[in-house]
Order: C-alpha cells, then structure tokens, then sequence
C-alpha cells in the first residue's frame, strides 16, 4: 500500500503489444520492450527505489485504454493516478470524459494526454476544436499533459497562457535533443512556458534522448539544471518513464543517473522533487481513500 512518506513516480506505462498496436514501437530497436509489462513487472522495481506511488500514463490514442487503466489502478495499490487519452478534438469530448469519469475506476482519472509531437501542425493545440477540448478538461478538474518537443513548444507556451486555471505538466522536459549535448530551439522556447505558473514539468523520459548505450549523468547534467533554474525546484517531479527507459538502462540505473544529474538535494527539496510537485499537480489517490469501481471520487488524497 502506497504511504504518505514513500516517493512518486510520476510517469510511467504499461502496455500489451498482442492488445494493442503501438506506432511508436515500430522499429528493430523497440525490440527489448516489444512485450507486455503490467502491475506485476514493476512492482518489483519500486521497492529499491523507494517509490510507493506512481502515475500510470497513456501510450495509445484510444479510450478503451484508458478504461483499462482506470481498471488497473482500481485495484493496484501503488497506482495513484491515471493520465488517459480522449479525443479532444470531437464533439463529445464532454460526454467521452464524463463516460470515464463516471464509469469502472473513474475515481482515478487524473489528467488527459495527446502525443502532441506527433501531429504535422507544430500548432496543433491552438486549433479551435482542441481548445474546446482543454476547456473541458479544465471544466472537470483534470489536467493535461504536454507531450511536446522544440516545435510545439511556443503552441504550448500560448494554450498555457489562454487557460490559466488549467494544470499543465510538461512530460519528458520537452525531448531535448541530449544525444547532441545541445538544443537551441529548446533553450529557445522553454523559458516562455516555464515562466507560467500552471506549468509544471517532469523529469523524466531523458535517456532515450541520450545516447542509448552510452548516457552517463553528465550528460543529462546541463538539461536538468537548466529545467530546475527555469521552473524552480517547486514545480519539477521525477518520472521513471518505465518501461520506455528499458532501452537506455534499468529503473535503478535511470534513478540514480537523476540523482546524480540534480545534484544534492535538502530534505525539503528531495520531498519537493520526488512526492510534493507530484501532489500538487495530480489529485493523487491512496488505495484506502478509493471508492473502488464507483464513479466519485473520494475526500482527501494520499498528499
């Protein structure tokens, strides 16, 4: 059972190729992780790590995941929260968040996401039709996830600013390209979208940026100290992005390779970083505080 001193785990998957087709997987060099990974495969991992709570994130643009998700965590003691995918662009984005929200684990939901940077329009989310979705995320108390690299970022810098009652987190500190130890477009466009109070962002999904095979600390140094001087220490989070990090190294080696790459922490900064930042973006659910499969969602969180 999740505590209330444990770390969090802000962003991680689960999937199922023989379910589920994940356009992303294609490729030779998705192989290590073209398999299933549920509940069981990472609760091994968090232990060593001290992690007693974690976010389960989206990787497919389909309800029906989401709905499994929320099933998941119903009924997983250390899933917190879900951050699940709708279509915002669709009329009934409304009644599609409400149908998850009042349907099996609804109480879980958390956030909506969209693999922004996978869109041809680097300005996807100021279309009118995928504002009026935000606007109902907003209307629900979810936030929303920014899956976004150097192009979309001025997109989200501008939807942030037009919606700023709604909770944004910025996932994978916007795919910098670490590989090539620099990225100007992203040193360009990050400081408009961190200076928004409703932003906050993960550290998470930086080693498939890196060299796969050989990323050390160092060179995931720069990026997070830069992040952590932009948005403060009050609104950065760890995330694994387990079972993706698979390719670049184990849970613990992605964990400690953060822990090295930040720097030394205070006790109040490591409970900022690794539990507080997560608590004060996702209303974040204790097993105990659950209402199981009902539609509302319980008084008080585990935070």
């Amino acid at each position: 059972m999740a505590s209330r001193t444990g770390r969090i785990d802000a962003h991680h998957h689960f999937w199922h190729p023989g379910r589920y087709v994940y356009p992303w997987m294609a490729g030779d060099a998705m192989d290590p992780v073209r398999r299933p990974f549920g509940p069981t495969d990472l609760a091994a991992e968090l232990g060593p790590a001290g992690v007693t709570g974690t976010v389960l994130v989206q990787t497919v643009s389909d309800t029906a995941e989401t709905r499994e998700f929320l099933g998941i965590a119903a009924r997983t003691d250390f899933v917190l929260g879900v951050v699940g995918w709708v279509d915002l662009t669709s009329p009934a984005v409304g009644d599609d968040l409400d149908a998850l929200l009042g349907g099996p684990g609804g109480a879980m939901l958390v956030g909506i996401r969209h693999q922004v940077h996978d869109e041809p329009d680097p300005r996807w989310l100021c279309r009118t039709d995928v504002r009026r979705g935000l606007a109902a995320v907003q209307a629900r108390g979810l936030n929303y996830d920014l899956l976004v690299r150097a192009r979309e970022l001025p997109a989200a810098a501008e939807t942030a600013t037009a919606y700023p009652d709604l909770r944004f987190v910025l996932d994978h500190i916007g795919k910098p390209r670490i590989a090539d130890r620099h990225d100007e477009q992203w040193r360009k466009h990050m400081p408009p979208l961190a200076q928004l109070p409703n932003v906050s962002v993960k550290l998470s999904g930086m080693v498939t940026e890196a060299d796969w095979a050989h990323w050390q600390a160092p060179d995931l140094r720069p990026f997070v100290r830069s992040i952590v001087d932009w948005f403060g220490m009050d609104r950065v989070m760890f995330g694994s992005d387990w079972p993706v990090c698979l390719l670049a190294g184990s849970y613990q080696e992605i964990s400690a390779g953060l822990a090295d790459a930040i720097g030394p922490l205070s006790p109040a900064e490591e409970s900022q970083v690794y539990r507080d930042n997560a608590c004060a973006a996702y209303p974040l659910l204790a097993a105990s505080e659950r209402s199981g499969y009902g539609s509302s969602r319980p008084p008080g969180t585990v935070c």
